[in-house]
C-alpha cells in the first residue's frame, strides 16, 4: 500500500476490450525479441524470421479454417477492417447499423443496413438494398457484437451479398477464441482478426483475404505481405499472435463452462432486481458476454462504483478514448434512451471464476439498493 490507499482484489470483467496476455505467447514474444532478423533478409537470420512469420500464418489461418497464405498481417483490427474495405475497391459499401467504430468511421457514407429489435441485421433490408442498386458492392457485418455479444446469421447475409454479386466482409474479431469459426461457414470474403481480443499482444492482427482478391494497399513501399501491406513484420508480434491462437483453438471449450458463469450472473441480477434488462436475452450471443441495464442509473455511475470496489467492466466500446456516451448499438436496436444510457457490458473470459462473477453480483447489488433507497426517500419527501 502507499499513500494509505487500502488493497482490494481486483475483478477483472473486461474481457471484450482485451484480454490477458496468454502465456504461451508471452513465451513467443520473449523468444522472439531474442532473435535478430528482418523477415525480407536473404540471410539466415532473416530467413529464421521469415520462418516465424510463416509459422503464425499456419496457426492464425488453422484458427478460421483458411488456407495459410489468405493471411495479411496487419496492426490490428481497425487496420484490417480499412484495408477490406477501402481496399477492395467498391463503389458502393453497406454496413450494419451496430458495427465496430472502426466499420463505421472507415466509410462514412457507407448505407446502414437497419437491425431489428433482437440486434439481428435485418435480411429483408439488406435484399432491398442489393437489388435497388447495380454498382459493385461490398457488404460488411461483423459475426459477434462487441457490445452486446449478438450473433449475426452471417451465412444468410453472405449469400444474399453473393447473390447481388457483391463481397460480403466479417469482422470476426469478438468471435475468435469464443466460438468455432471457419471462413467457409461464415462465408467471407474478407475476414477479420485481432490478436489481442483472444490472448495475443495489442498492435498486431489480421485480415483474411479469399483467394483470387486483389486488394489496393493502404500502406505503400516494400513489398512485404505480398504486396498488400507494406512494412516490416512485426515479428514478436506475430509470434504471440499464433502462440494465442493455437492456445485458443485448443481450449475453445473453455467457452461453455463460461456460458454458464454468464447465465447465472444474469439469473441473480434479474432475481434481485426484475426491472433489469438483458440486452439481446433472445438472440444468439457470444458465451461470455452480457449487456445489462439497471434502468435509473447511468452506466458511468455503474462503472465507477463497480470499480470502486475492484469490479472492471465497461459500457460499449472500449475504443472511444475512454469515454462513457450513448452507444449506436443500443440506439440502432431501438432500446429507449433511459435502458441504453443504464446498460453495461460484463465480458468473461476463459479463466474467469465464480467468485468474480459473484464479486460483481455483490457489488451491482450494492449500488441497486442504494439507488432504490435514495429513491424512496425522494418519493417519500
Amino acid at each position: 500500500m502507499r499513500n494509505g490507499a487500502v488493497s482490494r482484489a481486483e475483478t477483472y470483467l473486461d474481457w471484450n476490450a482485451t484480454a490477458p496476455l496468454r502465456p504461451q505467447a508471452s513465451a513467443a514474444i520473449t523468444a522472439a525479441l531474442a532473435w535478430c532478423g528482418n523477415p525480407s533478409s536473404v540471410h539466415r537470420r532473416g530467413r529464421a524470421a521469415r520462418r516465424l512469420v510463416e509459422r503464425g500464418r499456419i496457426a492464425v489461418a488453422a484458427l478460421v479454417g483458411a488456407p495459410p497464405d489468405s493471411i495479411v498481417f496487419v496492426s490490428g483490427g481497425t487496420e484490417a477492417n480499412h484495408l477490406a474495405l477501402l481496399g477492395a475497391g467498391r463503389q458502393r459499401v453497406l454496413v450494419s447499423a451496430v458495427e465496430h467504430d472502426s466499420v463505421l468511421r472507415a466509410v462514412p457514407e457507407a448505407e446502414r443496413i437497419p437491425v431489428d429489435r433482437d440486434g439481428i441485421v435485418r435480411l429483408d433490408a439488406l435484399a432491398d438494398l442489393l437489388a435497388g442498386d447495380s454498382r459493385p458492392t461490398l457488404v460488411s457485418v461483423m459475426l459477434a457484437n462487441n457490445e452486446t455479444g449478438i450473433v449475426q446469421p452471417t451465412a444468410e447475409i453472405a449469400r444474399l451479398a453473393h447473390a447481388g454479386g457483391a463481397l460480403f466482409h466479417c469482422d470476426v474479431v469478438q468471435a475468435a477464441g469464443k466460438m468455432r469459426l471457419d471462413m467457409t461457414e461464415v462465408g467471407a470474403d474478407l475476414l477479420t482478426l485481432s490478436a489481442h481480443k483472444l490472448g495475443g499482444p495489442p498492435g498486431v492482427g489480421a485480415l483474411v483475404v479469399k483467394g483470387g482478391l486483389d486488394l489496393t494497399p493502404m500502406l505503400r513501399g516494400g513489398g512485404q505481405e505480398r504486396g498488400h501491406r507494406a512494412g516490416t513484420e512485426n515479428v514478436p508480434g506475430i509470434a504471440g499472435f499464433a502462440a494465442a491462437a493455437e492456445t485458443a483453438a485448443a481450449e475453445i471449450d473453455a467457452y461453455e463452462r463460461v456460458r454458464s458463469l454468464r447465465d447465472a450472473f444474469e439469473a441473480a441480477i434479474v432475481a434481485l432486481a426484475p426491472e433489469a434488462v438483458v440486452v439481446g436475452a433472445a438472440a444468439p450471443r457470444l458465451p461470455n458476454t452480457s449487456a445489462i441495464a439497471m434502468p435509473g442509473t447511468s452506466a458511468e455511475t455503474q462503472i465507477i462504483a463497480l470499480d470502486l470496489d475492484g469490479v472492471m467492466v465497461s459500457a460499449g466500446a472500449a475504443c472511444s478514448s475512454g469515454k462513457v456516451g450513448p452507444s449506436h448499438v443500443l440506439a440502432a436496436m431501438g432500446l429507449p434512451p433511459d435502458i441504453a444510457s443504464s446498460t453495461i457490458r460484463v465480458s468473461l473470459g476463459w479463466s474467469s471464476t465464480a467468485a468474480e462473477v459473484d464479486a460483481c453480483i455483490q457489488s451491482w447489488a450494492a449500488l441497486y439498493r442504494r439507488r432504490r433507497g435514495f429513491a424512496e426517500e425522494a418519493r417519500a419527501a
